[in-house]
């Protein structure tokens, strides 16, 4: 489900500008934190580390690559649930938010994080009501907001 205040925030901003790259990844990355706990592959949770270390600046872009193939493989073949409810299927969304986050795609990213939230904590039922997606919408708005705010002040970002 996609988050329209998100997208138009990202246009304003001009989120896909190649000068826009480190907002980007620092976007990318604090969505697919924020379910990092949803993850059940150490594999994934690595590929979301390499992300980190780029984004600090400790990782270059060789290493990203190849965590952003080993992260898409992964969440390619991600088993799915075993559980009666389902509510491992938050994994496999958190998975694939990690995949598009490693690959650049912020947007792809956030819509996945926001699915594998919201489906973490009311299963089925809540992913088919748009309204439970709001207060992850309203996150994902005030932190690319307060990134932007940073990376033009120049100052760090949380």
């Amino acid at each position: 489900m996609s988050n329209p205040q998100l997208t138009e925030l990202a246009l304003r901003l001009a989120l896909d500008d190649p000068a826009n790259e480190p907002l980007r990844w620092r976007f990318a990355h604090a969505c697919v934190k924020r379910v990092g706990h949803l993850l059940e592959d150490p594999a994934v949770e690595a590929c979301l580390s390499v992300l980190g270390h780029f984004v600090e600046g400790s990782a270059d872009r060789a290493a990203l690559e190849a965590a952003a193939a080993e992260a898409a493989r992964l969440a390619n073949r991600h088993p799915g649930s075993k559980s009666i409810d389902g509510c491992g299927h938050a994994a496999v969304s958190a998975s694939y938010a990690v995949s598009k986050a490693l690959q650049g795609r912020a947007l792809e990213a956030a819509s996945y994080a926001a699915y594998a939230a919201v489906y973490a904590q009311g299963g089925s039922a809540a992913v088919a009501d748009r309204d439970s997606f709001q207060p992850e919408f309203d996150w994902q708005v005030a932190q690319l907001r307060s990134l932007a705010q940073h990376e033009a002040a120049g100052t760090p970002s949380a």
